[in-house]
């Protein structure tokens, strides 16, 4: 059995001397594993990075093996943001979030393309990347989970303008007016969420890190008892340095 599929690498490890063990996601298929022999050559380095997307060709005996894997690098996107510490960091905790939180072979099609639309502006915008379109497509993964958020009205009184607040338990958006005494006890929900046109400022995107990953930690990973990825936890520490300096994304990326 063999297929071929555009693929988006995710993680790498290695196996035997030179080979690698891979794990993709795929655009129809989902995430899968496979080997990859002499993965680990001088010769095939710049292909398997985590973060490029591929052509991947998967070959196996039986649909349930491991499989064979061989590819063609169609971007590398990992080496366009290796001088560029924030950039990377929204990369590999997207890569991370994909690989833990998603089971294999369950295709998830919409988040292949929005993965890929946000890797291929990462690529074009690396000084300055887009730090509110990547809480966007936390959202999207949330809801391609099963968890997606109510965002569009107010919870309480039905608005559609206003919505400052979303609640904790139920993932539906608060107005100002609505949230009242409860107020302390919502999460932040940034216009950056929101519209599309803005990239919001570093208090925004810890806005933004707390409201996805209160959801991805009690709707997705705390069903495998695990924290969140080390990855999303190194993009919030840079984060917040970026807030505490009061530094524009693109100057510190320096010294991130």
């Amino acid at each position: 059995m063999e297929w071929e599929e555009p693929a988006i690498i995710l993680r790498l490890s290695p196996h035997g001397e030179s080979s690698l063990l891979v794990r993709v996601l795929t655009r129809r298929k989902g995430v899968c594993h496979a080997l990859v022999r002499g993965g680990r050559s001088r010769r095939q380095a710049a292909l398997w990075q985590e973060g490029n997307l591929i052509m991947a060709r998967w070959k196996a005996r039986l649909p349930e093996q491991l499989g064979n894997m061989t590819a063609e690098l169609v971007r590398p996107t990992a080496s366009f943001l290796l001088d560029h510490p924030l950039a990377l960091a929204l990369l590999s905790s997207a890569c991370s979030l994909c690989s833990e939180a998603l089971a294999e072979r369950e295709p998830h099609e919409p988040l292949f393309a929005s993965l890929a639309h946000l890797m291929g502006v990462l690529s074009v915008s690396a000084t300055r990347p887009p730090v509110a379109l990547y809480f966007r497509w936390e959202l999207i993964l949330l809801q391609e989970l099963g968890y997606g958020l109510t965002l569009d009205r107010c919870a309480v009184t039905g608005a559609r303008d206003g919505l400052v607040h979303v609640s904790p338990r139920t993932g539906r958006a608060v107005s100002s007016e609505g949230a009242g005494e409860w107020k302390d006890r919502l999460l932040p929900l940034p216009s950056c969420l929101l519209d599309e046109e803005e990239e919001g400022q570093p208090q925004d995107w810890l806005g933004a890190a707390r409201l996805s990953g209160h959801f991805l930690q009690r709707a997705v990973f705390a069903a495998y008892h695990r924290p969140l990825p080390a990855a999303r936890d190194r993009l919030v520490t840079a984060l917040y340095r970026l807030a505490e300096d009061g530094a524009s994304g693109q100057d510190e990326e320096e010294r991130v």
